[in-house]
């Protein structure tokens, strides 16, 4: 399939991108990695008049540790960057495990953290060419009025399928945003809207820019486990990412699921569940956990495997997830 025409436009600062999107942005797509757009554009589900290819905004870039603070890393960093820095591995270890799951080696050279992010949601009946759409009548999602997941419906239950979301909600990340109104920091927990059309609390003329790690996460033990039809390349069918304070004890956990609703989200509880509990007694808390996890997970007919089999999944790793990262 290839490529709709549009007009490629690449800025070299924020300042020129931000010109740019205030006059032009109902007709443009913007462009980091590529690794999820250009699919999307061969397949028509977006047919932009003009590009805004923003990966040669050097200051997007990079790991920088703020004494007292914590981390920033820049919205273009690529996700081999994030897996290979030893600072993330040692201080943030769930987000390092989330980012190494992601597609491919290869992709994780051109993919960004600020593109797993704002990744769009997929759906069986969204991901597919023009023609097979066409003869489906279409979707809620792209130009009809009819969910087939939930037919009768006014939502679209399109899932989002980012892997470093749930491991960077465990660690209470911020996000910046820069728009024509200038810039703003907003909870990752509050960026994300539960709509697989209308998914981010974003608009059209605002770009992601930095991501903020808190230093009171920093040294929190973690893991990210994944299900997927394959060992790489794959999106993820479901996923869930711990993160726990430890010291003897449990002093602080945050559990997060994705792949199995409209949104990333956090377990409701599961810090409840976790927190207290000695490192030679988990498996009950596990179990707890687990149950938590399922509760939370919202699967429907989004993907190739059954919504029973991912939700009792998310179940299954959500249990193991806690266990490993106890171990750690």
């Amino acid at each position: 399939m290839s490529l709709p025409e549009f007009k490629l436009i690449r800025p070299r600062t924020v300042q020129e991108a931000m010109a740019y999107l205030s006059a032009n942005a109902a007709t443009t797509q913007i462009v980091a990695g590529g690794t999820d757009l250009i699919p999307s554009l061969r397949q028509r589900l977006f047919t932009p008049a003009y590009v805004l290819d923003i990966s040669g905004i050097a200051d997007l870039r990079g790991i920088k540790v703020k004494p007292g603070q914590g981390v920033e890393i820049g919205a273009l960093t690529t996700l081999t960057t994030i897996e290979d820095s030893g600072y993330i591995e040692t201080n943030y270890p769930v987000l390092k495990e989330a980012a190494m799951t992601v597609a491919s080696p290869i992709l994780r050279n051109m993919g960004t953290i600020g593109g797993n992010i704002c990744l769009d949601t997929r759906c069986l009946w969204y991901n597919q060419s023009l023609t097979w759409r066409k003869s489906c009548g279409f979707c809620i999602k792209k130009d009809g009025d009819l969910c087939h997941v939930a037919p009768g419906g006014k939502k679209c239950w399109a899932a989002f399928s980012g892997d470093t979301a749930p491991a960077l909600l465990c660690l209470g990340a911020e996000l910046e945003i820069v728009g024509k109104s200038g810039r703003r920091r907003v909870p990752l927990a509050e960026f994300y809207t539960g709509e697989g059309d209308a998914r981010m609390n974003l608009e059209k003329d605002e770009i992601l820019t930095k991501v903020f790690l808190p230093e009171e996460t920093a040294g929190w033990k973690g893991a990210y486990l994944k299900l997927r039809l394959r060992g790489s390349i794959d999106y993820p069918l479901a996923g869930v990412a711990v993160a726990m304070k430890k010291n003897g004890v449990v002093e602080d956990a945050r559990v997060a699921i994705t792949a199995v609703n409209p949104l990333p989200a956090l377990v409701k509880d599961a810090d409840n569940a976790l927190r207290g509990k000695a490192m030679d007694a988990m498996e009950h808390a596990a179990e707890v956990v687990g149950e938590l996890a399922a509760r939370t997970a919202k699967p429907l007919t989004t993907s190739a495997l059954t919504p029973e089999y991912r939700r009792e999944m998310v179940r299954v790793f959500a249990k193991r997830a806690v266990m490993k990262a106890a171990r750690a």
